[in-house]
Formats: structure tokens, C-alpha cells, sequence
């Protein structure tokens, strides 16, 4: 990713949405769907192209349950937005409304 492709906010907002809708599928045990829509939202403006198929690699040679697989794509994703949202102008922050939970997660990451 070039230095002039910024994030935009629909990005961050498109990555919020699909790492939420995955949460919510997670917790009801779709974990394959879940995957799907945490994979989504990693690969949002992403800034390493690879990433994702990496991480499924790794997981892939591991001996891993569909569950914790979903996790370790869970914590990707949320990685992956807390970025995209660190890259925004201050005034595009005003413009996503962040769901609170995910932003108190993300104060304790740093």
C-alpha cells in the first residue's frame, strides 16, 4: 500500500460493521461464517495483503478447532481496525462513531 492511499472513513466504518457482525455470529457459533466476516474485515484497506492467508496457513498446519480458529481471525480483524482507525485524520475520528466496547478493548492494547 502506497503512502497516498489513506483510510477513508467508509473503510474504517466497513471494517467495524464486519468485525461486529462476526462477533455476534461467534457468539452464536457460526464459527465458519464468523471467520468469513472477521477475514472481511481484515482485509479492509489492508497493509499487508498477505496477512490474512498467512494467518490461515499457520492455523491450517496447526491442529486447531474451528472455534479457536475464529479467535485467532477475531483478534486479526480487531488488530486491523484499531489500526485503520489510529491512520485516521483526528477530524475523520469524529466522523465513525467507534462502538464503545471495542474502544475501551482497544485502550488497553496500548
Amino acid at each position: 500500500m502506497g503512502k497516498d492511499e489513506s483510510v477513508t472513513v467508509e473503510e474504517v466504518r466497513s471494517a467495524q460493521e464486519s468485525l461486529k457482525d462476526g462477533i455476534n455470529l461467534h457468539e452464536k457459533k457460526s464459527f465458519k461464517e464468523a471467520i468469513e466476516e472477521f477475514k472481511k474485515s481484515a482485509m479492509t484497506h489492508p497493509f499487508d495483503s498477505k496477512h490474512v492467508d498467512e494467518l490461515g496457513v499457520k492455523l491450517k498446519s496447526g491442529s486447531y478447532k474451528l472455534q479457536q480458529e475464529s479467535i485467532a481471525y477475531l483478534g486479526c480483524a480487531a488488530v486491523h481496525l484499531n489500526r485503520l482507525i489510529q491512520e485516521l485524520e483526528e477530524e475523520q475520528k469524529l466522523e465513525v462513531p467507534v462502538d464503545e466496547s471495542l474502544m475501551n478493548a482497544f485502550k488497553e492494547w496500548q
